[in-house]
């Protein structure tokens, strides 16, 4: 796998949400997603930006653009400093919500996603990658 290209933007406001969209959407597009993964992914992107705002105050998103043997892909990875997952099964249970939300964010992720990976600790962050394939 190639990475072909790479930006890190700040997760750190609401209007930061917006950017991080934009962003997604163009570079989604230049892959050639059809409307359906364009959809996934700008969602996933919401969510987990989002994730990464209230539940950590903060964060950053790595957004790369893929490429692997006959297939493009968008990586994203949202990392954050914050308190971490103390129980990743009961957070990945579809309505499991700690800040009255639809609890969604992770388990729709990745269900979402081709891929799915998230890795936590206690005090000490989370990080959330996933990719869609073309």
């Amino acid at each position: 796998m190639r990475v072909l290209s790479s930006e890190i933007l700040p997760v750190r406001q609401e209007s930061d949400l917006v950017s991080v969209r934009q962003l997604v959407r163009e570079r989604a597009k230049g892959l050639g997603f059809g409307i359906l993964d364009l959809t996934k992914v700008l969602t996933s992107a919401s969510e987990l930006g989002r994730n990464t705002l209230l539940h950590a105050g903060g964060g950053t998103m790595l957004l790369e653009t893929l490429e692997d043997e006959m297939r493009r892909g968008l990586r994203m990875s949202f990392e954050d400093q914050g308190p971490g997952i103390e129980d990743v099964s009961l957070a990945m249970t579809d309505g499991y919500t700690t800040n009255g939300g639809m609890g969604l964010g992770l388990s729709g992720s990745k269900r979402l996603m081709h891929e799915f990976e998230i890795s936590t600790r206690v005090g000490g962050g989370t990080r959330v990658t996933v990719t869609q394939w073309t």
